[in-house]
């Protein structure tokens, strides 16, 4: 799946861009970023272009001596992902309730394909009669991934970031004070910053994201609402 360039007008900076080529980004956003890359005829560009420029640079690097006891330490890493990943398998295999009524998960990016496929057992949580959200296991513990469904037209409350938020639209659109955001388009929000999306009206609104926080409802309603928001990152 990619977008139309032309109609994409939100990027991931060039920071976050390299970060994501370099594979230094967590990877709760940079399964974000991966579906904008996927869709976004541009940012494909410059990520091949950053995996050249990477690959020119290890080329020309000198060749480091290998310390005596670095096959040891290879092994004994080795040692200890097997385990680790041993346990999360046993941990994987308890199933969960399985729903499949809710709004359909079709025509995505490679990328979430292969994450749904990962996730058979999934569950559509009704947030409001406008809201549904639908959380994904990505084996990390420090963001909150999940796909966010909003009907056409709604309104979200006001509310403030308490930590990062990387977000790209698959389906439909939204809107805020910054400006409309259609399929393709990458979202950055960083604590302290408050936004309203809205979706338009022409059709519901399907996004991707991955929150490193939960976000606090502005007003008299966060004072009731925010202690109650879950936060599950994993």
């Amino acid at each position: 799946m990619s977008g139309d360039s032309s109609m994409i007008r939100h990027h991931p900076d060039k920071n976050q861009l390299l970060e994501y080529a370099a594979g230094t980004l967590a990877r709760g956003p940079s399964l974000v970023i991966a579906a904008h890359v996927q869709m976004c005829a541009d940012c494909r560009t410059h990520y091949h272009t950053l995996n050249s420029l990477g690959g020119s640079l290890l080329n020309e690097s000198p060749a480091q001596p290998i310390q005596p006891n670095a096959f040891e330490h290879l092994m004994t890493r080795i040692d200890r992902i097997v385990e680790k990943n041993t346990v999360k398998e046993i941990k994987d295999r308890e199933p969960e309730p399985l729903n499949n009524q809710g709004p359909a998960l079709t025509n995505l990016p490679r990328v979430l394909q292969k994450l749904l496929a990962k996730n058979p057992a999934r569950k559509w949580r009704k947030v409001s009669r406008s809201l549904q959200v639908c959380r994904v296991r990505t084996g990390q513990r420090d963001y909150e991934v999940a796909f966010h469904h909003l009907r056409s037209g709604a309104k979200l409350p006001e509310h403030d970031h308490r930590g990062q938020e990387f977000a790209v639209v698959l389906h439909g659109s939204f809107s805020d004070h910054n400006g409309i955001y259609g399929p393709g388009d990458f979202v950055f929000r960083e604590p302290g910053q408050v936004h309203r999306p809205i979706a338009t009206q022409d059709k519901d609104c399907l996004c991707f994201s991955a929150v490193g926080a939960p976000v606090a409802i502005t007003g008299i309603r966060g004072l009731l609402l925010n202690p109650l928001i879950p936060f599950r990152p994993g």
